[in-house]
């Protein structure tokens, strides 16, 4: 009984300082509640984001404030059609000692050497340069002329995405858009909340965003999360949740209309890992069928693809994915 209670009051005291974050980034970010949160749930689970929104809807701002709030490393990349792989990870270069003539080789650090990268407008490079992101998002190191250098923990990557423009641009293929572990959409604000963003930003004052947490925090968040128990229906929800995705006999009859491709196992590692989060950030320490409902959507909505007659009839992976909760139960 001791034991659980120490771990019980273990997971209260992480879920605090999740906590603490999302009340730092408040004062930063207006509105926007579902994506703060859905990023936050990615953060403390140890996964990343995928986030799609037109320019101008504070994307840079969030991830920024993020990195402010645990007092992290931040670096941007901006992706480019001409940017290279070594412009990411780094690449080595030949120095030589003026005094003594002797010539070395050094490694020099690309951008990815820090804590929180933002991948900017990610799909506006070649698969090339993408490519370059899959090792470190998946393996936490680089490999530059067969040796690796292993990158700071803790590592989230946010890549962002213009739904508006799409000449020139090159889809993420389905590999590398299963690294993600969540796919967050963010809207417009409302007429209120964007009342309350040109008061704020057109001002001289300047939010005061304080760390709240360390890198050693997030890495035990991290931990915590997955100690976080699920009972046996809940995990079963999950499996029988992405399993309903795929088409085949056992799928509803929608799916086998309108998917060509169901989503595999790590969207059900991510169902489980986010609904984990996900309660404590709510102050729970179990988690439950309605967390997992809860993040579905962002776990899904990338790893459901859709055939031409969806497209013709106009559905999306979201509502095949809202049509699964609903046929699927808990």
């Amino acid at each position: 009984m001791q034991t659980r209670q120490g771990e019980a009051a273990a997971l209260e005291r992480v879920a605090d300082a999740a906590t603490r974050i999302e009340r730092e980034l408040g004062k930063a970010i207006v509105g926007q509640e579902r994506v703060v949160r859905e990023i936050l749930i990615a953060f403390v689970a140890g996964g990343h984001c995928l986030l799609r929104g037109v320019p101008g809807l504070a994307k840079t701002l969030l991830i920024k404030t993020l990195a402010d709030c645990v007092h992290l490393r931040f670096n941007r990349i901006q992706f480019t059609p001409d940017l290279m792989p070594s412009d990411i990870v780094g690449a080595e270069v030949i120095e030589e000692d003026r005094a003594t003539g002797k010539r070395v080789i050094r490694f020099i650090h690309g951008p990815i050497f820090a804590n929180i990268i933002l991948a900017d407008e990610i799909n506006r490079t070649p698969p090339k340069t993408q490519a370059a992101l899959l090792e470190a998002m998946q393996e936490y190191q680089v490999t530059v002329n067969g040796v690796r250098f292993p990158l700071p923990r803790p590592l989230f990557v946010l890549a962002t995405q213009n739904p508006i423009e799409q000449e020139g641009t090159y889809s993420l293929p389905e590999a590398q858009l299963d690294r993600f572990m969540f796919n967050v959409v963010i809207e417009y604000p409302t007429a209120d909340e964007e009342r309350r963003i040109l008061m704020m930003t057109t001002t001289t004052a300047v939010p005061q965003v304080s760390a709240v947490a360390s890198g050693e925090e997030i890495e035990l968040l991290h931990t915590a999360v997955r100690e976080v128990p699920a009972a046996e229906n809940v995990i079963d929800f999950a499996a029988r949740l992405v399993r309903a995705t795929r088409p085949g006999p056992e799928a509803p009859d929608f799916v086998t209309k309108w998917v060509r491709w169901g989503a595999g196992p790590r969207a059900g590692q991510a169902l489980l890992l986010g609904a984990k989060a996900r309660a404590l950030l709510e102050g729970r320490v179990v988690a439950a069928p309605e967390d997992v409902a809860a993040v579905a959507l962002p776990v899904l909505r990338h790893r459901v693809l859709v055939n031409f007659e969806a497209e013709a009839d106009g559905v999306d992976a979201d509502a095949i994915v809202a049509r699964l909760l609903a046929r699927v139960k808990a």
